[in-house]
């Protein structure tokens, strides 16, 4: 079992894939990593050498930012917006879409499940 930054790599895929399973991770940044460590692309994660787990370890601690890392770095520009209260930070804040989406349709994954608003009852004479 091939484990780099905290995260347990699948056994039976290529070595390029298997790294996308890294958050922060791309193909193309695994791909320069292999390269750089001198990997084949094709080769799977089983068939690698702990030698070879080690320089992929290496290379991506010291040249990425990727894992519990990013997430914080992430997390600390959201809260960088919301403190000064800028219109992405206000979204943010709200719950709601930050990128110019559509609100009054769709937008249920930022706004959470509907919430039903009872109509008045007309008045009978």
């Amino acid at each position: 079992m091939a484990r780099i930054v905290g995260v347990d790599l699948p056994r039976n895929k290529r070595g390029v894939i298997a790294l996308t399973y890294i958050y922060g991770m791309g193909k193309t940044q695994a791909s320069n990593v292999l390269n750089s460590c001198g990997i084949d692309h094709n080769l799977k994660v089983e068939e690698w050498s702990d030698e070879q787990i080690r320089d992929i370890a290496n290379e991506i601690q010291e040249k990425l930012t990727v894992e519990g890392e990013l997430r914080g770095e992430v997390q600390m520009n959201i809260k960088r917006l919301m403190d000064i209260a800028s219109y992405r930070g206000l979204r943010h804040r709200k719950g709601l879409p930050v990128r110019g989406q559509r609100t009054k349709t769709n937008a249920r994954t930022r706004k959470g499940r509907k919430k039903t608003v009872a109509n008045k009852k007309k008045v009978t004479k």
